[in-house]
């Protein structure tokens, strides 16, 4: 007797991917198929069974050295272009069915361009089955005779199954053949001629050690991932001509094990291979199949085909299932078909195919990152996170790259030299996966019932045939009958002793009648009890169906509100979705806008700084080049003032020495002279005429009064009645300058009245020259400054003769102030010795103001 099998919940307590657990390299195949046609130039070839080499073809660029580039690229196994799909079933994936039976799950991809035979791989052709139809043969082949009738195992929408009893499973069998749908897979169906081809596997393929002691229930799914989006192939959605309904995408969700499924799911209860293939070509005739320029039937989605087996072990007496939730193993096998990865520029697509190419790369595009971030994660001991979430596709197979079961991928290349570059991608991209490590599944404990409940049964019932076989024997042992031949016509013997044989024979079997009888009686009776029974568990029975259809009533009406709810969310949700789209939009339009204008504003604050740093520039220059220019003016006119101060002191010198000559060397004078002298000699300040007409101003005329002038006289200017004003013809007299103004004219002058040091007013005359800006504006360059001082004759005190100082030779001075003295001062002879700063009659030479 075999050793029963039995299994424990699905997901052990230990956590996955533990220090201790062991890892397996994911399996790596290389599938290499036939040119199309004998003459096309091949750029792969078969080294041996684990290594391809890639050598560029003709009309590409050459390496560094001039030569044509050649790489190996090795594999856990090549199949050449004569390889049969038994010989890759064989290698590939019947180990993955095996660990199906045995509760592990399993994930194998086809991976390639477009064109390379991925979908021949999977589904294969006429006469030439594929992996999924050998997958699904080998399945039924080895649990046939052991699969639990139909709906005692019931999905529960939660990636879990739970268990119905007899009852249960009979009244939804009732149920569904009363209400037949022509849809629903069924194994009396006739083989659709369509597929009939695939399905017939020639070769008989079947598990071993397969658990006798336990039940099996096969689901199968079939999902596509479209734009990343995922739609339920098996969904049936009622047609509605007037206003079809798109395909609703479904969602990823996590149970309670962590592991990812799609809810909302369909999954089929399949007993045979006919009705798991018929189930898979129902959904593949939904699938997104377009015509491309690389290939007529292109695959524009990823597929993927589950296989899920549930198993649950007999009771103790082997009859039934058992009823513990606990005890149920579940196992899966995923073959995913992935879409082809190529340039668009090869396959000429536009429009929508344009846009289904660029998710489909790049979901390949995230499954190759996971794969380098696995590796470099397993080769260095980093931590970094693997964006299994950027793409439905890896989001969904995460917990096999978690250690949940075996991975394997099939990369199937075209030789062709067109496909060189797509083709050194996929060698690169297998390269890395192939380094990828996955822990290795746990084994899963036994229940702990006894072994062999199955055939026990069957075994009581050999029993019972044997007691009746031997009652037939018994029946029969009549006592043997004597001799009947009469030799002698006198023999007397023979007959009696045969009428006494045959008495015995009679009387036996009168009581064997009578017994027969009485057992005939009991048996009726026995009937008629079993016929009661009978009919009270029919009674029972029918009432307990009553309960249920009662509650199926219920839990109808339930989901009949629940499905309308469901639809008002949904449309709520469409609602949101646009009402989203709309917003994000607007959101990117205004951040566009930001943008353009932050930027603007950035260009006006670049250029107002370059302006400022120009203008100080100009103003530093133009500061340092009026300072020179009133330092050189400042020099000149300190220079000028020396000289006249140099000038006045010669003539007071000379004065002096003509007032302070001896009297005794000054001719005598007539006093009539003298006295006239007196008599004419002017007063310091002359008495005013009363009538006399009015001072005509003098006017300053300019040195450049052929130019137009911009006059600007500030109205705070005070009138100096003085002769001397300064006068422009033709100027254009402002109180505050502007533009208008300084546009007209080439030259400008300020008009610019302070205090002197001695409290008289001082005008100063700033000019300058006007120029155009490259704005269109005008500024002013200051050339030259004029001075106009005011001066009063009677500003200084008159000196008395009394309080003057005693000359050296004892003499008096009799000058009075200085108009006075400069008046009857002589001018200084030609030829003078003296100079500026020249030290005479011990006067110190006057500070520079």
């Amino acid at each position: 007797m075999k050793p029963a099998r039995t299994k424990t919940p699905r997901k052990p307590p230990v956590k996955k991917g533990s220090q201790t657990s062991l890892k397996d390299p994911v399996g790596v195949y290389c599938r290499v198929r036939p040119l199309s046609l004998p003459e096309q130039e091949c750029c792969i070839e078969v080294i041996n069974n684990t290594t391809v080499q890639l050598h560029t073809p003709e009309g590409y660029r050459l390496n560094r050295n001039g030569d044509y580039k050649e790489t190996q690229y090795s594999f856990k196994q090549v199949f050449g272009i004569h390889t049969t799909q038994k010989e890759l079933f064989d290698v590939v994936a019947n180990p993955l069915v095996d660990d199906l039976i045995h509760g592990k799950n399993g994930l194998l991809f086809t991976y390639g361009v477009t064109g390379s035979g991925k979908t021949h791989t999977m589904t294969g052709s006429p006469r030439e089955g594929g992996l999924l139809p050998r997958c699904l043969d080998m399945l039924f082949n080895s649990i046939g005779s052991f699969q639990a009738k139909r709906y005692v195992f019931k999905s529960n929408d939660r990636n879990s199954m739970d268990i119905q009893c007899e009852v249960d499973a009979l009244l939804e069998r009732q149920k569904r053949e009363a209400t037949p749908n022509p849809k629903t897979p069924s194994s009396k169906r006739q083989v659709d001629p369509e597929f009939a081809d695939m399905i017939n596997v020639q070769e008989f393929c079947k598990a071993e050690e397969v658990d006798e002691d336990s039940v099996y229930g096969v689901f199968v799914s079939y999902i596509e991932i479209y734009n990343n989006y995922i739609y339920d192939l098996l969904e049936e959605v009622p047609f509605d001509p007037i206003k079809p309904k798109p395909p609703q995408s479904k969602l990823l969700r996590e149970d309670k094990n962590h592991n990812m499924y799609v809810a909302g799911c369909t999954e089929v209860e399949v007993k045979s291979t006919e009705e798991a293939f018929e189930v898979f070509w129902r959904g593949q005739k939904k699938r997104r199949i377009a015509n491309t320029h690389l290939n007529h039937e292109s695959s524009r989605s990823h597929s993927v085909f589950n296989i899920k087996l549930v198993q649950a072990p007999l009771d103790a007496d082997g009859d039934n299932v058992l009823q513990e939730k606990e005890q149920i193993t579940i196992s899966q096998l995923s073959l995913v078909d992935l879409a082809g990865s190529e340039r668009t520029n090869r396959t000429k697509a536009e429009g929508n195919r344009l846009r289904e190419a660029g998710n489909i790369n790049q979901s390949l595009m995230t499954l190759r990152t996971c794969m380098e971030v696995l590796r470099e994660n397993q080769t260095y001991g980093t931590n970094k996170m693997v964006p299994y979430r950027d793409s439905k596709l890896t989001h969904l197979f995460k917990n096999y790259f978690d250690g949940e079961g075996k991975v394997r991928l099939i990369v199937c290349v075209n030789p062709k030299a067109e496909d060189y570059e797509e083709s050194l991608q996929v060698m690169r991209f297998a390269e890395v996966t192939q380094e990828v490590e996955v822990a290795r599944p746990t084994d899963k404990a036994m229940c702990g019932l006894t072994p062999g409940r199955r055939y026990r049964n069957q075994a009581r019932g050999g029993l019972v045939g044997d007691e009746l076989l031997v009652s037939e024997v018994v029946l029969q042992s009549f006592p043997p009958l004597p001799s009947c031949e009469i030799l002698d016509i006198n023999d007397e013997r023979t007959l009696p002793r045969l009428v006494e044989a045959l008495e015995k024979r009679h009387h036996l079997r009168q009581m064997m009648i009578d017994e027969f009888h009485k057992q005939s009686i009991t048996f009726k009776a026995l009937l008629q009890e079993f016929d009661n029974a009978v009919l009270n568990k029919e009674n029972y029975v029918q009432g307990k169906l009553n309960e249920k259809e009662k509650v199926i009533s219920g839990q109808k009406s339930e989901i009949e509100r629940l499905e309308k709810k469901n639809k008002t969310l949904e449309y709520k949700v469409e609602i949101l979705e646009k009402t989203t789209t709309i917003y994000e939009e607007d959101k990117r339009n205004l951040q566009q806008e930001l943008e353009t204008q932050n930027q603007k504003l950035q260009r006006q604050f670049s250029d107002k700084r370059r302006l400022e740093a120009r203008l100080q520039g100009m103003v530093t220059e133009t500061t340092m080049k009026w300072e020179k220019e009133c330092e050189r003016r400042v020099a000149a006119k300190q220079l000028e003032m020396q000289n006249k101060l140099w000038v006045k002191d010669e003539k007071l010198k000379q004065l002096k020495a003509i007032v302070i000559e001896p009297k005794t060397e000054r001719p005598e004078r007539p006093s009539r002279e003298r006295d006239r002298e007196k008599a004419t000699r002017r007063s310091v300040s002359p008495s005013p005429v009363p009538n006399a007409p009015p001072v005509r101003l003098r006017h300053r005329r300019s040195r450049s009064a052929g130019d137009r002038w911009v006059d600007h006289k500030p109205a705070s200017n005070l009138q100096t009645e003085t002769v001397m004003q300064p006068h422009v013809p033709h100027a254009i007299t402002v109180s505050v300058a502007n533009e208008k103004a300084l546009a007209k004219c080439e030259k400008y002058m300020l008009t610019h009245q302070e205090l002197a040091s001695d409290g008289e007013i001082e005008t100063k005359l700033i000019k300058g020259d006007v120029y155009k800006t490259r704005g269109g504006g005008q500024s002013v360059q200051f050339t030259e400054i004029e001075t106009l001082k005011q001066e009063s004759p009677t500003g200084r005190k008159r000196r008395s003769s009394t309080g003057a100082p005693a000359q050296p030779d004892g003499t008096e001075s009799e000058w009075t102030d200085v108009e006075t003295r400069c008046s009857v001062a002589v001018e200084m002879r030609a030829g003078s010795q003296l100079g500026p700063g020249y030290q005479h009659h011990a006067q110190p030479k006057r500070k520079k103001p």
